[in-house]
């Protein structure tokens, strides 16, 4: 019974046989098999080249988040401004401010050459301030001479003076006069550090939103819905020669996800294979002018890689353009020597990062080739290529017959 089943099976074979005996074997079907070969080796390593290669797509998708957080890292050198005159501000357009920021902020002091001072971290001259406040007992209460006094009623220091004067709309340009500042030797500071240079590096949390991050020279203060920059140590008239020339050696946004250092590496890998770089890394600009004002603005684009493996980084890029004046010339009007300058109404020197969040989200995802498709491709090719040379084998067989009747 199965003899007959196998015997029955014979009639559905699709792969007749031929024996030796009727087969014609020429030069020229040899020549075609070799060929034959060589294509199906060389197309099937060019699959299997393709298989292996992992290709990007790039999808455009509307940016969902909500009440997220970037975090701006930088690192910025200014060779003619002391680190005590650079103040790190942050505004946005939902109304948060955030002054003067030390906690994440580093400042390093740079002698004129360029060379870091060592053991001169500095965040202003707080470390002196506290030092003489400690030394005056805890009952001390200074007089704020004329200012306008912070909530305790008292001005123990001299920044504390000073930010009494800037709030009251006063110059500050006599700190000789005011016996808080003399205790702390704030002249003798200011003289000291008059030639120096800073290195400002560290990370800034903002909001996704519009709004900008300034480096600025002096404290910056808020009056009447305006801010107000105390220019007075900056624009000096001793022959101290302050001015806002830069080095931008890094520029960066950054998500929860890039202080992962796995996720950071893998990250920054991928923006590399793609791209991705930082456009304002490495800038120098130069000025000799003390009143002068750059601005860069920055179009901040979220950014997702998605990983063979599943994996998802988050991170952002953005575009920049910048634009550079002397507020002294710049049609405006000059900025006022007497100390004071509003932001918006004569401008400010300075560094000035104003950023903008894109609605949109870019998604790089990775993709390779199934294994199945490669397969399927492979198979495509060897009977393509064998199948086209059996019919060019065949034609050139009946030509060579023909004509050999003919002769």
């Amino acid at each position: 019974m199965a003899k007959g089943f196998m015997a029955g099976l014979k009639g559905v074979d699709a792969f007749g046989k031929t024996t030796e005996d009727v087969k014609v074997k020429t030069r020229t079907g040899a020549f075609l098999t070799l060929v034959s070969a060589a294509i199906i080796l060389s197309f099937t390593l060019m699959e299997f080249i393709d298989y292996r290669t992992v290709y990007t797509d790039t999808s455009l998708i509307v940016d969902r988040s909500r009440g997220e957080k970037l975090s701006m890292r930088m690192n910025i050198t200014f060779p003619r401004v002391p680190c005590y005159l650079v103040s790190v501000d942050v505004m946005d357009i939902s109304g948060e401010t955030q002054r003067d920021i030390s906690h994440s902020i580093r400042k390093n002091r740079l002698d004129s050459s360029g060379v870091q001072i060592r053991g001169s971290r500095l965040t202003g001259l707080k470390n002196e301030i506290e030092k003489n406040s400690e030394d005056k007992g805890p009952d001390f209460c200074g007089s704020c001479y004329g200012g306008k006094p912070p909530e305790s009623g008292c001005c123990n220091t001299c920044e504390e003076v000073r930010t009494a004067y800037v709030q009251k709309g006063w110059s500050f340009s006599n700190p000789d006069s005011i016996e808080q500042c003399k205790s702390e030797g704030w002249k003798d500071k200011l003289e000291e550090q008059a030639n120096e240079g800073c290195s400002v590096s560290g990370r800034v949390r903002v909001n996704k939103v519009v709004g900008n991050i300034h480096l600025s020279p002096g404290r910056s203060f808020q009056s009447s819905s305006r801010d107000i920059y105390e220019l007075v140590p900056y624009l000096r008239e001793d022959g101290a020669r302050h001015d806002f020339s830069h080095t931008i050696h890094e520029l960066a946004f950054e998500s929860d996800d890039d202080y992962n250092y796995r996720k950071a590496r893998v990250t920054a890998e991928m923006k590399k294979r793609l791209g991705v770089g930082n456009p304002l890394a490495n800038l120098t600009m130069t000025t000799r002018k003390p009143q002068y004002m750059y601005q860069y603005f920055l179009k901040v684009v979220s950014t997702q890689f998605r990983t063979l493996d599943g994996q998802l980084y988050k991170t952002n890029q953005y575009s920049v353009t910048h634009f550079e004046r002397d507020i002294a010339e710049g049609g405006q009007g000059e900025t006022p020597q007497g100390v004071l300058a509003m932001h918006g109404m004569y401008g400010t020197p300075g560094v000035f990062f104003n950023f903008e969040i894109s609605p949109i989200l870019v998604v790089h995802t990775d993709t390779r080739q199934s294994f199945a498709h490669f397969i399927t491709s492979t198979c495509a090719i060897v009977g393509g290529v064998l199948t086209v040379a059996q019919l060019f084998d065949g034609v050139v067989f009946a030509t060579a017959r023909a004509l050999k009747k003919k002769t």
